[in-house]
């Protein structure tokens, strides 16, 4: 049976591997040599523990917690890069990752040459990239830049490109990790009135950010998520007055 949900995470989690250093003396290190092992300890952490959510198309997700609380993780679970170690996640659609904006690119690549690349990596055609080629330039402001390579973009220059690729190459699902704040002041009013127009539009969006205010003004429902666990999700104001009373 088909899921009326675009994005249904049932119970997942994920963990990771820690290295440190163990505490070592004269003794234990020649004890460590005849034996062949090693100083190095490795401990498991749970990024993510059992976080179950459902978002129906056109609804807006604010996630919201502290730094460390699993929030990127998270998105990058729903994006693909990372696969659960426990629980399962459907996504009925395509993603659109905002994560770290212009981190993909190919340094030595022109901005226009980047623009196919990344489009084609997310998965669209030479001709839907040309459709939107002259919007995304003109929107990053990037003019002749365009043409050099982008290892001479500064790095809110390549932030303005990123932004501008992934908003104007739209996918069913858009993920957004704290990049509301793209470039000067003018550049930030001009970029968050895309995104209002983006979600006018109908589409499916997940929000993480510290700026709870942006969370109350776009999202339609929230998660409250600490030391990668669930701890509130539903109404978007009581979710983060509950965070903010924690």
């Amino acid at each position: 049976m088909e899921s009326k949900y675009i994005i249904e995470a049932n119970h997942i989690g994920i963990k990771f591997k820690l290295s440190r250093f163990k505490k070592v003396t004269v003794r234990s290190f020649f004890n460590d040599l005849l034996k062949g092992s090693s100083t190095k300890q490795n401990k498991e952490f749970w990024a993510i523990k059992d976080v179950s959510f459902a978002l129906e198309e056109g609804e807006i997700l604010g996630v919201v917690g502290s730094n460390g609380s699993g929030k990127s993780t998270l998105l990058r679970i729903i994006a693909g890069v990372y696969e659960p170690d426990k629980g399962i996640i459907q996504v009925n659609g395509s993603v659109s990752p905002l994560l770290s904006l212009g981190t993909g690119f190919k340094q030595d690549l022109s901005g226009y040459e980047n623009i196919f690349l990344n489009g084609v990596i997310m998965g669209f055609t030479r001709k839907e990239i040309k459709a939107q080629l002259q919007n995304i330039i003109d929107f990053a402001e990037l003019k002749d830049f365009i043409y050099e390579p982008v290892k001479h973009y500064s790095s809110g220059m390549q932030a303005r490109l990123g932004f501008s690729i992934a908003v104007h190459l739209k996918r069913d699902i858009m993920l957004i990790d704290e990049i509301l704040g793209v470039g000067d002041f003018r550049f930030r009013e001009k970029s968050q009135n895309k995104m209002k127009e983006i979600i006018k539009s109908g589409q499916t969006i997940i929000i993480v950010s510290h700026n709870l205010d942006s969370i109350r003004q776009y999202a339609t429902k929230a998660i409250w998520i600490n030391k990668g666990v669930l701890m509130e999700s539903g109404d978007v104001n009581t979710v983060i007055d509950k965070y903010l009373a924690s």
